[in-house]
């Protein structure tokens, strides 16, 4: 009979060996948190953070720094938008529902800007109860992993272009892991597109932590995405430095290992005292929104008011 430990680490293994897709990883990890008790869930939390970063900037070895520019300049902006639609509507929903106003607060900016590190930002300068920081952990959380595997059938079914799909999974899904996830079984463009003007939304964690923390007079340090950045310096030398043409590729294809990696290792922190400790009405806020906030970017990007 395998225990726990050994099961993780031969989904660890196998993750890692290339050969399973990211949706699959998410619902191995997944199936795991469901079946067994978890035996290293802070270190697991830890190295999928480091995991991610590291992986979204190998992801930028493979990306041409033009077009990065091009979808981050006209994602910068459709961002804003959509940030500044998303926060009014979440802080609308939260009070209507009754939910404490720190756990509103969190579940409004992770799911208007980028899922778990945008609740791990702003937590840090409005310092929310623990059972409100693991309600709206669990409610984003739950909801990024639906969109992963929801996400690409949709495309598929709505016949979205690349550059379509792109747009709508970086404006409407949580966190970058998933976003790039959906967008990698979608295409290269996708996910080109999506990875970009994600990482565009993401930036958006600083003034609203500055804000935040001015309106809460705290002084606590702010967290700036440096690994945005890395990203950014990736794709220049994929760009204008071709000695390194060889390594570049595979440097890329780690990232996209690593992520599904990142993917398997989300899912294990998904239980049923995940869901049992999200409670009744944060869960319907954070869908509520986020389902509004999917539907009108599709809408608007099959309409042609977002586009690239």
């Amino acid at each position: 009979m395998l225990n726990s430990k050994t099961v993780f680490f031969i989904g660890l293994i196998l993750t890692a060996s290339g050969t399973v897709s990211p949706a699959g990883a998410l619902v191995a990890g997944i199936a795991y948190g469901f079946t067994f008790p978890h035996p290293y869930q802070l270190d697991s939390r830890n190295l999928s953070h480091f995991l991610l970063q590291a992986a979204v900037v190998a992801l930028g070895f493979g990306m041409d720094l033009r077009q990065v520019v091009h979808a981050g300049r006209a994602g910068f902006f459709y961002t804003a938008i959509s940030i500044s639609i998303a926060m009014l509507l979440g802080w609308s929903l939260g009070g209507m529902l009754g939910v404490t106003k720190k756990a509103s607060f969190l579940i409004t900016v992770g799911t208007a800007i980028c899922g778990g590190s945008a609740i791990a930002a702003v937590s840090s300068i409005i310092r929310p109860e623990e059972e409100e920081m693991a309600m709206s952990l669990g409610t984003v959380f739950i909801l990024n992993s639906v969109a992963l595997l929801l996400f690409p059938a949709i495309g598929f079914a709505l016949h979205l272009s690349q550059t379509q799909f792109g747009l709508w999974a970086a404006l409407a899904i949580h966190d970058t892991s998933s976003v790039v996830g959906a967008t990698e079984k979608y295409g290269a463009q996708a996910l080109q597109i999506g990875t970009t003007v994600k990482l565009a939304r993401a930036l958006w964690i600083i003034p609203v932590s500055m804000v935040t923390a001015y309106a809460c007079k705290s002084k606590s340090r702010i967290r700036w995405p440096w690994f945005i950045l890395l990203f950014c310096l990736a794709a220049v030398a994929n760009t204008y430095f071709p000695a390194g043409a060889r390594i570049y590729p595979v440097l890329s294809r780690l990232g996209r290992v690593g992520l599904t990696v990142v993917l398997f290792l989300i899912g294990t922190g998904l239980s049923k005292n995940t869901i049992r400790r999200v409670g009744v009405r944060p869960f319907l806020q954070g869908v509520c929104l986020w389902t509004t906030i999917a539907a009108a970017s599709l809408f608007a990007i099959r309409a042609g008011w977002i586009a690239l």
